[in-house]
């Protein structure tokens, strides 16, 4: 069987989960990554049931309360972040104090501290900026190493432009699109070995390989992807789904 590097991911959260509730059946209070698993788990669960992202997010935040997990761990997961197959597209889950309010036990021994992490400089020199219009009824949220060239088909911007790039953001953040609205962003280039796989899977594999641009982009236009290139693919009335609320 042939899985995608995606559903191997998926396969592994499924399995972190399922031993984090039978630890949690015998009666043990969840660490971090458990605790964590089973939030992430329920999330791409509710949303493999047809729910909206914000019932799936509403369901992440029911399924473990704070005598469940072990002191401190409510301190330091302040949020859990999960990306979910929902039925309008792949979507960001962002599930705000899972285990209810923080209630200030971080000086249990061994808690972790975290520190907030230092924004890298991005070089302006590098940016590309792009006029983006949502074109569905909800906002649509992006984070900061998503390959823009492959985001949310209802997003009409300069496709072509914005191959090989990501939002130029610090790591971790996220940029909203307000329906109808048309926004302005920065691109830079996605470093390192410049290899995408996943996303929306127009790419998998290298961005600099011969034709792979064009060949990624013809795939975009035949799904309906909205481009605002010269040569644009699909316009408004492709019979996409809305996109949903915020991913």
């Amino acid at each position: 069987m042939h899985l995608s590097p995606t559903e191997r991911d998926r396969l592994l959260l499924f399995n972190a989960a399922q031993l984090a509730r039978v630890r949690r059946q015998r009666g043990l209070l969840l660490n971090v990554p458990e605790a964590t698993a089973i939030v992430a788990d329920t999330v791409a669960e509710a949303a493999r049931d047809g729910l909206r992202l914000a019932e799936a997010i509403a369901r992440g935040r029911e399924v473990l309360g704070a005598d469940e997990v072990l002191p401190g761990v409510a301190d330091v997961v302040r949020q859990v972040e999960v990306e979910a197959v929902f039925a309008d597209g792949t979507r960001l889950a962002v599930v705000p104090e899972p285990f209810g309010p923080a209630g200030g036990s971080v000086e249990s021994p061994g808690a972790v501290l975290p520190a907030q992490p230092a924004a890298a400089a991005i070089d302006d020199t590098d940016q590309t900026h792009l006029t983006v219009v949502n074109e569905s009824l909800v906002p649509i949220s992006v984070t900061s190493h998503f390959h823009f060239f492959e985001v949310n088909p209802r997003l009409r911007f300069d496709r072509a432009a914005a191959w090989g790039t990501r939002l130029a953001i610090p790591a971790g953040s996220v940029q909203r699109f307000d329906p109808g609205v048309p926004t302005e962003v920065a691109v830079v280039p996605i470093g390192g070995d410049r290899v995408v796989i996943g996303f929306a899977g127009l790419v998998d594999g290298p961005l600099d390989a011969p034709g792979a641009r064009e060949q990624a982009l013809e795939q975009a236009r035949g799904c309906g992807y909205l481009d605002a290139s010269a040569a644009g693919g699909a316009g408004p009335g492709t019979g996409l789904p809305d996109a949903g609320e915020d991913g």
